[in-house]
């Protein structure tokens, strides 16, 4: 009997995806048919990408039928080689040329008010998410991928950070719970993902797990690559050892916290009010300021209640929160807006930052604001108001000359 190897999706839900399935053979020509959407544009097209693929795998038999809805090169290229990789053990891998706009580098205090999750295995979703001006997109290889497609995800989403530009935002990928997230690092990390999120993280020993990995990885490739983490607190195990986690390593620029599997995990109901999260929530931020992370919310489930999203965030703010994910565009606006200083914390920290310099360049060891005394962290603060200000564009960047 045949063996017939599959990857991809197909029917009407996989507009901008292909479907391949490969039949190797021992002997013959390599046989490829192409069904596709825009065949008489790009049928041959296809079948000669095709060919390349197979042919740096040095498969030269075989039947392969390629079922398309529009897929771009770097999808039909992906799931053609999980495809290959199914039928022959290689080292190989058919990489599409890096863009040059994907060459961007990140950092530790890097704004993150929003983060777009982008299913790992649906291409139509990633292609032009960077429109939506996120401030980071997440890649996602664990839950909203089918045990059956982690495989075939992994290269889709490596040939993702390589061929599409996200326009800036920061790069991101949710790898798998250990001990599978393992095997997806040596498809994403040569690739500059900029931050590692860790799905279930309960304890320090699985950052060292995960940073030893990305050290091996880039050791092989001689390489020192900066790739930050993001470990997502699940459970009540994860609370309890959230300092034991944040201060496990120097890469580690944020923690979140993931409430649906927490509510579970703690065997209540998530509600809207939250009061059954507020311990662990608040926890969580008074460990991050400790250890001097971002402190980054869970994601809001009702796509369709942006009312209701934007009182969350306000309650969020309250307590320390300073972003949160997001799983669908339009919730990016009102995060941006939620989480952004408004007018009077502004007002206030320019009051306090000129306060600073007048005391400075007079030589004063002491900074007043009227009859207060303002501390070094209340300076420290009203700055990082400041710079996010400028960051968003809320305030221009000579302010100072402004209020002269």
């Amino acid at each position: 009997m045949t063996n017939t190897i599959t990857a991809g999706n197909r029917g009407q839900h996989a507009r901008g995806d292909c479907f391949v399935s490969f039949e190797p053979a021992a002997s013959g020509k390599l046989d490829i048919e192409i069904n596709s959407s825009v065949q008489q544009l790009y049928g041959n097209t296809i079948k000669n990408l095709a060919h390349q693929v197979f042919g740096l795998f040095g498969l030269t038999s075989g039947r392969v039928l390629i079922e398309d809805t529009g897929a771009l090169d770097f999808v039909l290229a992906a799931r053609i080689e999980a495809c290959i990789t199914q039928a022959i053990e290689t080292k190989k891998s058919f990489l599409g040329e890096m863009l040059q706009e994907n060459c961007y580098s990140s950092q530790k205090n890097r704004m993150r008010l929003s983060r777009l999750y982008l299913p790992g295995n649906s291409p139509k979703m990633m292609i032009n998410a960077g429109v939506h001006q996120p401030n980071a997109i997440i890649l996602d290889l664990e839950d909203s991928v089918a045990v059956s497609k982690k495989r075939e995800a992994r290269f889709l989403v490596r040939n993702a950070l390589r061929q599409i530009d996200f326009l800036g935002a920061e790069r991101m990928v949710r790898i798998n719970q250990l001990p599978m997230g393992l095997d997806d690092l040596p498809q994403v990390i040569p690739h500059n993902v900029h931050v590692i999120l860790i799905p279930k993280c309960e304890s320090a020993e699985t950052v060292h797990q995960i940073n030893q990995e990305i050290a091996r990885i880039n050791a092989a490739d001689k390489t020192e690559r900066e790739v930050f983490l993001m470990p997502i607190i699940e459970s009540s195990k994860g609370i309890f050892n959230a300092a034991e986690i944040a201060g496990s390593a120097d890469n580690i620029v944020a923690i979140t916290i993931g409430l649906e599997d927490f509510t579970a995990d703690i065997g209540v109901k998530r509600t809207f009010e939250g009061t059954e999260s507020f311990y662990a929530r608040s926890h969580l931020v008074n460990i991050c300021k400790c250890h001097n992370i971002q402190a980054i919310d869970s994601v809001f489930s009702d796509v369709g209640n942006m009312d209701a999203l934007a009182q969350t965030i306000r309650h969020s703010k309250s307590i320390g929160f300073e972003g949160m994910g997001c799983i669908h565009p339009r919730q990016i606006p009102i995060i941006h807006a939620g989480y952004s200083p408004d007018p009077a914390d502004i007002d206030k920290a320019k009051k306090i930052v000129l306060a600073f310099d007048e005391a400075t360049k007079n030589g004063l060891g002491v900074v007043s604001l009227g009859s207060k005394m303002i501390d070094p962290p209340v300076v420290e603060r009203a700055q990082q108001t400041i710079d996010q200000a400028v960051t968003l564009n809320i305030l221009s960047e000579n302010w100072r000359a402004e209020n002269v």
